[in-house]
């Protein structure tokens, strides 16, 4: 694709972002959002830094993500059939949410639909939306699955509609089917997603709200949901369709939560797991699971902003400042606490362990940037943007087609592995991550220029141009930068006649004393920054900020430019000594990136690796790499390294930006390192032997030439078929269930269980399913299995499962029923603990 159209491309799609992220027309001044994002057709982005990622999402990404995504095609058009009078032939297995990343996809591959016509996408996405639009009862009910099983009692669905609103995910999938509806009618102009989605929205405030005689014995449900997104997408269909009773319906699902219901239980029953433990006006701090919470928060922003009320901004205060001074790592991600997939305790911020998913990052930066449309405060952008450039897109290989669901910030290259891959995956089973990537961003230009009734704002910096009415005048804005490499923006003011008003620039926080925002990190201060100079037609002007922007006042005539120069020095930052797993330890970052050494780099691994204190950001080098066709900065920094005996030698350690680790193969990584010799040699790798962990492996049966040892032998396959190492496996017993069973050294806060299967193309392959159990006392009960976790039978990658509660084991046991055809084998069993 050309840069031209990939201009257009943006300029264009960029108006079904502004949908999510503030209402485009001047009527948000008077409903609470003070500033007003640039409008679509006045964007038009001419970077080297976004143009290859928006190329990606528009040639790989998004194509990729409705091919993955055909078996909730599939599931619609099986409903589709069934209401028709047809008996579907074959009948797709119930599945809880998957049609709502089907949804997600529809509105990136929205957006695609405005760049020149595209007939091709166009007929495929009619196509999916025939599909929704014959899936959907007469009464507005949409949920596939339960439209094929409508009395089956399902896992986590409860036995009918509106059953099990903790955890059955009905709202939130039409949810994303109005955010979808939005986008497609915005770029396209059709209208027939929209009334499917307005329909449903009709049929669910009935329901929920007044009762209807078919759910719940015709009384109302009354019941926020488990998963928010239902909230902010109802302010979306609001604005598209002009009804109001949709943000009504919007209002009333947040000023239920917490008062009418509140789950009791522990893990993902618990409370605050689904933001359900106060009314969410009295919420304080951030609790749960960190993608629901966002998604809430952003929905409340939007509610208040909307009605123009102040009920949730107290609340959303208080959430704000304690997540960045205590819950919130130096990437921007959130939701640090495998298990829960959430917020933990203030301070609890683990490197390998962090779990950081993509989709929480998504929603901290949909979160953020209302709260500036809200606060006109550009702190708030600085969170988005660290967010943005670090955990989202890091979320994504380079080549738009393998990605990341977990983000730690180290890895050790030999046991961790991703969510069950070791690295990047092609997909998941639970597949939000991927599809909330496909939407977010080609959204990223609607968050660049911005206007109140001061003047213009610039928020997010890249290199791009548009129109603007600025002190009553047609004016156009460009901007030249090489951010985020390059500090130096340049803006060309070119108004039609003189006009004043102000023009304001952002100066981010990590330009100041800190990288982000709050009182977790501060830079080490061993090389100062330059000062930030501001100019005015080549003229320096007093540098004077407030609310994180510089202004400049005054008269424009055509052809003034301002120059803004943020110095990006290399920069060291120390963390609160209460995160315990930062202690002695620096990160570096350089502009709005934080760096990370990768094993690739280096010689040998990267925990074997100090920064001393007199290796001050001054030595720091900084030079151009292309990291698999994508051009970036690497950063080389003066170090020191561990060697055999424990001494160690003067070294050079080359970092790259976070985002772009993991695109050349899998191996060790590192954000926070040492800057002493104790915390380095704690801290260097051992790599982990997995037979320490156990004291036994027995199986019903065992092929001569293989072993239960190794089950747990530590020695980890390359792939399914990897005959290099030891292989459980039990045949000749084709067809024939199997029984395994693995006896802990100790008793074990059980964090996760990880099986990689022996598939040897032949007579030994990938089982037709599995089960575990836990022992308790002297009896065995079922695993109970993460909500949003499945016995996986993938090949090649490790098949994970967490517990849906906190518990602590000594004894595992795997029931494996292979195909009537095959035998079962195992390369490895990987347990994992909480306290590692």
């Amino acid at each position: 694709m050309s840069i031209s159209s990939v201009t257009r491309y943006v300029a264009t799609t960029a108006a079904v972002a502004f949908l999510l992220v503030a209402a485009t027309t001047g009527d948000c001044l008077a409903e609470g959002y003070g500033v007003r994002p640039a409008s679509f057709d006045q964007v038009m982005l001419e970077d080297d830094f976004w143009l290859p990622r928006l190329r990606t999402q528009r040639q790989v990404l998004v194509p990729y993500a409705l091919e993955q995504t055909s078996e909730a095609l599939a599931d619609l058009r099986a409903a589709g059939e069934l209401l028709a009078g047809r008996r579907p032939d074959p009948l797709p297995a119930p599945h809880r949410y998957r049609t709502s990343d089907l949804f997600k996809v529809v509105e990136g591959a929205a957006y695609l639909l405005a760049i020149e016509r595209d007939p091709v996408l166009k007929a495929q996405l009619d196509r999916v939306v025939e599909a929704i639009g014959a899936a959907q009862e007469p009464n507005g009910f949409l949920n596939a699955t339960r439209t094929l099983y409508p009395h089956v009692a399902i896992d986590m669905m409860g036995d009918g509609a509106y059953t099990y609103v903790d955890h059955s995910h009905e709202l939130y999938i039409v949810g994303h089917l109005y955010e979808a509806a939005v986008a497609y009618y915005h770029a396209t102009g059709d209208k027939t997603l929209l009334e499917i989605a307005h329909k449903n929205a009709l049929h669910v405030r009935h329901v929920f709200f007044e009762g209807d005689a078919k759910y719940n014995g015709g009384r109302p449900i009354n019941q926020a949901p488990g998963h928010e997104e239902i909230e902010l997408a109802l302010v979306r269909l609001a604005e598209a369709t002009g009804d109001p009773i949709h943000l009504d319906t919007a209002k009333r699902f947040l000023d239920i939560r917490g008062v009418t219901y509140r789950p009791t239980g522990q893990g993902v029953d618990s409370p605050a797991y689904a933001q359900q433990h106060l009314p969410v006006a009295e919420q304080k701090e951030p609790a749960g699971h960190a993608v629901r919470a966002t998604y809430l928060y952003a929905g409340m922003a939007d509610v208040g902003a909307k009605l123009g009320v102040s009920d949730y901004d107290a609340a959303l205060d208080a959430i704000w400042k304690n997540i960045v001074d205590t819950r919130m790592h130096l990437t921007g991600g959130l939701g640090a606490v495998h298990g829960i997939e959430g917020f933990g305790d203030e301070h609890q911020l683990p490197n390998a362990d962090a779990f950081d998913e993509t989709c929480a990052g998504v929603g901290a930066v949909l979160f953020n940037w209302r709260l500036f449309l809200r606060r006109h405060d550009a702190k708030f952008i600085d969170v988005a943007e660290v967010a943005l450039y670090n955990n989202v897109l890091a979320g994504t290989n380079l080549a738009g087609d393998r990605f990341f669901y977990v983000n730690p910030l180290a890895a050790d290259g030999f046991r961790a592995f991703n969510h069950g891959h070791a690295g990047r995956a092609p997909w998941f089973g639970t597949a939000c991550c991927p599809t909330n990537l496909a939407r977010l961003i080609p959204q990223v230009p609607g968050m660049l220029f911005a206007q109140d009734n001061d003047g213009l704002m610039l928020c997010l910096y890249a290199a791009a141009k548009t129109r603007l009415t600025l002190g009553g005048v047609d004016t156009e804005v460009v901007e030249q930068t090489g951010y985020p490499f390059d500090g130096a923006v340049n803006l060309t003011i070119q108004p039609e006649k003189p006009a004043r008003f102000a023009v304001r620039l952002r100066v981010p926080t990590w330009a100041t004393d800190r990288f982000v925002p709050g009182d977790l990190y501060h830079y080490t201060g061993a090389a100062e920054s330059a000062p930030v100079r501001l100019l005015v037609n080549d003229s320096p002007v007093e540098v004077s900020i407030e609310r994180g922007f510089v202004s400049v006042d005054r008269t424009w005539t055509a052809g003034d430019h301002v120059r803004l120069e943020l110095p990006m020095p290399v920069r060291f930052s120390t963390c609160r000594s209460e995160v315990e797993a930062n202690r002695g330890r620096v990160a570096i970052t350089r502009g709005p990136l934080v760096y990370c050494a990768e094993g690739v780099d280096n010689t040998g691994h990267t925990s074997t690796y100090m920064v001393p204190p007199e290796s001050i950001e001054a030595t720091a080098e900084v030079g151009p790499m292309s990291i698999a066709g994508h051009a970036t900065r690497a950063v080389t920094v003066a170090a020191e390294r561990i060697i055999d005996g424990g001494d160690v030698e003067p070294a050079s350690l080359g970092m790259v930006p976070y985002y772009a680790w993991n695109n050349r193969g899998v191996g060790s990584m590192a954000v926070w390192l040492p800057d002493n010799l104790e915390t380095l040699r704690d801290s260097a790798l051992v790599v982990d032997d997995n037979a320490r962990r156990f004291t036994s492996a027995t199986a019903s049966h065992t092929y001569e030439g293989d072993s239960t040892g190794a089950l747990v032998d530590g020695l980890l396959p390359r792939d399914s078929y990897d005959t290099s190492i030891p292989r459980w496996t039990s045949w000749p017993h084709r067809g024939e269930s199997q029984t395994i069973e693995l006896e802990l050294a100790q008793p074990t806060d059980l964090q996760s269980v990880g099986v990689y299967w022996y598939d040897d193309h032949g007579g030994v392959q990938t089982p037709l399913r599995w089960e575990l159990q836990v022992r308790e006392g002297d009896a065995w009960r079922p695993f109970p299995l993460y909500t949003t976790d499945e016995f996986g039978v993938a090949p090649d990658q490790f098949n994970v499962v967490h517990p849906g509660e906190p518990m602590t084991v000594d004894r595992l046991r795997l029931e494996v029923w292979p195909r009537p055809d095959a035998a079962a084998g195992i390369l490895e069993v990987m347990v994992r603990s909480n306290e590692e």
